[in-house]
């Protein structure tokens, strides 16, 4: 969160604070002086997110190709001046930031609400001003930095102070984001990523020392300065008394600055006539309407001491190393082996949400690009909860009643408040014989495992009667077949045009380069595929899920989005599909992709009918369903796209043309078709 307007205070009053430093350049000195430390930048990733995705489409799910490209040139630029990056993302949402983050949260939903507003009124997507980061950018961002080969860390707290520890501990060349928190830690250089010249390797340092100079301060007082303007721990409105009085003893003296920045002038003032001592915060806590907590205060000041560090204004005999409280004896998983295993791949950025939910039994959803007024696509949050109430199940032990614990979960949807979490409870999976042991999918080894964890990875998608099938197809499509199949079982109102629609994004998927994509030009934007789009996307971090609890039945690599969804894509699809298009024209004339496409529909029409579910015809021309007779679906025949007879799909599906060796890494297209840049292998993922 950082300080509030403590950025834009230094750029605009403190110039000198603010200075442009060529980062080649600084790598080059840091060898010189530090022989014993190659020259490592520690990148907050979350600040980076928004500069990192400049793909030209952002409404219609994601250019993850071309994203994929971006961020394999930006680690490129750094290992060719000689720089090694560390990148950090958050893995937990602190309670004492919890209600930051729902106010935050609820001010999106607003602002997604504007946007599909204006989609609708103009069928284009809105001005850069407008913008919003894809659903999940940083989930799938932590797995493609590690993918393309970089030391990628998922926290076990917030991720400023394991940054800023990260920085001091490893004498880090300088920390790489954008949070003001960073100018209050006594670590590394910070660097601006809103301010960098990628192609220069230029940027802005911003110096701790230099602000101190212009406030008047030292920087042990640095974190009561932080804290008396109100951050993470202390609030603001605990604070406008102490800034009134501020005031009064130091009036401002420019008219043209803020109040903002004339309280922060005056709160400066005041604390640089104070002793830096222990015994002047507890005066400090005396003048503060602390209520029922009087160690406010205390604890922010502390929360600013990294590992090591000792202050003035706390007990010399309290450091402060602010590690993950809880242990296997507190946590909902009582097993040591199966907690320190989901620990370390938490760490390491190999799973997705399991050590939340083995270590406090919570979980939390971010918002997504969903249109509250379609009333007929339920929010993904509860598209996907039984799925999630299956590897919730598969995850915690039973009690001794046969009870589960229930999940805490802060899922942001339309009609959900989040004035407290959801509680939800665990479903055991239709599996015969009952769910398997924890230890065993997670450690044993063996076919007869191996097929056990494929079966229950899909029967937390109630798709365990298809696994032979989606065996037989690549890990990709099988992977994205299991995803649209539980997708039209759960929302009603996905029709045959939608079916067709996302078969033909995955089949013309295939093959194209980042450029290719990149130069796809949508003539308009439909809102109702924007929504689609968004809910795919999250349905995939629900396969990540269920993969990570199910012991890797899949590698995490092949249920990445820039292997199965393009958004812009996915739009000329929908579009095509809704308008009438024919299998032809749908498959772009390729006629090798004709038998796959009636092939992997036939296999959904399948898993559908076997739970009751008919997919019924229901063209939305411009939006507006353009007719109101709906025709059952007959997998075995349907005039508009079906020009011949196709033998039964099973047989079809052992010589599915995906099946061929596939050459090790990726390949992509950053510029002509004759320049390829070829990544680093992807990571084995545990087992």
């Amino acid at each position: 969160m950082g300080i509030k307007g403590l950025q834009g205070f230094v750029t605009k009053v403190c110039p000198d604070a603010c200075t442009v430093v060529n980062l080649k350049e600084m790598a080059e000195n840091h060898r010189i002086n530090h022989p014993d430390f190659p020259p490592v930048i520690v990148v907050d990733a979350m600040s980076c997110v928004r500069y990192w995705y400049t793909p030209e489409s952002w409404v219609c799910g994601g250019q993850w190709q071309e994203y994929l490209a971006n961020l394999e040139n930006f680690i490129e630029v750094f290992v060719a001046a000689g720089i090694k990056l560390v990148f950090y993302f958050d893995g937990v949402v602190e309670e004492k930031k919890r209600d930051e983050w729902i106010k935050r949260r609820l001010q999106n939903n607003k602002e997604i609400a504007r946007i599909f507003q204006f989609i609708k009124t103009h069928r284009k997507q809105p001005g850069r001003e407008m913008f919003v980061i894809p659903s999940a950018l940083p989930t799938f961002t932590r797995f493609a930095l590690k993918s393309l080969g970089q030391k990628t860390v998922c926290s076990l707290q917030e991720a400023d102070f394991e940054v800023a520890a990260y920085g001091l501990q490893h004498n880090c060349m300088g920390i790489l984001g954008q949070d003001s928190d960073y100018l209050i830690y006594n670590t590394s250089p910070y660097f601006s990523i809103e301010k960098l010249c990628l192609d220069r390797l230029v940027t802005v340092m911003y110096s701790r020392e230099d602000l101190c100079r212009a406030l008047g301060l030292s920087m042990t007082h640095l974190p009561l300065f932080a804290c008396l303007l109100g951050n993470d721990v202390v609030p603001e409105s605990l604070l406008e008394g102490f800034w009134h009085k501020c005031l009064v003893i130091s009036p401002p003296k420019n008219k043209s600055y803020s109040r903002r920045t004339n309280v922060l002038l005056a709160v400066a003032n005041y604390i640089s006539k104070i002793p830096c001592s222990y015994s002047s915060l507890k005066d400090l806590e005396k003048l503060l309407p602390l209520g029922s907590d009087k160690t406010l205060l205390y604890r922010g000041m502390q929360s600013y001491l990294l590992p090591g560090q000792q202050s003035p204004w706390i007990p010399p005999n309290v450091t402060n190393i602010q590690m993950f409280s809880v242990q296997p004896e507190t946590a909902m998983c009582q097993d040591k082996e199966i907690f320190q295993l989901a620990k370390e791949q938490h760490i390491q950025s190999e799973n997705y949400a399991i050590f939340n939910i083995l270590s406090n039994g919570e979980i939390e959803c971010s918002n997504s690009l969903e249109d509250e007024c379609d009333t007929e696509i339920p929010g993904q949050a509860l598209i996907y909860r039984p799925a999630r109430q299956h590897v919730y199940s598969v995850l915690l032990e039973s009690g001794k009643d046969g009870a589960y614990p229930s999940v805490k979960e802060w899922f942001v949807y339309f009609g959900n408040p989040l004035q407290q979490p959801e509680l939800v409870q665990p479903v055991q999976p239709p599996i015969p014989g009952g769910t398997p042991n924890l230890k065993t999918l997670w450690f044993a080894k063996g076919p007869d495992v191996e097929k056990q964890r494929y079966s229950t990875f899909l029967a937390c998608f109630h798709l365990q009667d298809m696994m032979e099938e989606l065996q037989a197809l690549e890990a990709p499509v099988a992977g994205f077949c299991c995803l649209l199949a539980y997708l039209i079982l759960q929302v009603k109102s996905l029709s045959l045009e939608d079916l067709n629609a996302f078969v033909a994004l995955i089949l013309c998927l295939r093959g194209r380069s980042a450029a290719q994509l990149a130069g796809l030009q949508l003539a308009q934007v439909d809102s109702r595929a924007v929504h689609l789009g968004a809910v795919f996307i999250r349905g995939l971090t629900t396969l990540l899920m269920a993969n990570s609890a199910c012991g890797f039945p899949f590698r995490m690599d092949d249920l990445m989005p820039w292997k199965l969804f393009d958004g812009k894509l996915f739009q000329e699809k929908y579009q095509q599909s809704h308008r009438g298009c024919s299998m032809e024209e749908l498959l772009e004339g390729n006629e090798s992709l004709y038998t796959p496409f009636q092939n992997l529909k036939s296999f959904i029409c399948k898993a559908c009918m076997a739970k009751n579910r008919t997919i019924q015809s229901r063209q939305r021309g411009n939006g507006i369903i353009t007719g109101t007779l709906q025709r059952e679906f007959n997998p075995r025949f349907q005039q508009t796209y079906r020009t011949s007879f196709v033998p039964p799909y099973r047989n079809q599906m052992r010589r599915f043309p995906w099946r061929s060796p596939q050459p090790q890494g990726r390949e992509y297209r950053l510029g002509p078709p004759d320049r390829r840049r070829r990544c680093e292998l992807p990571p084995r993922w545990p087992r």
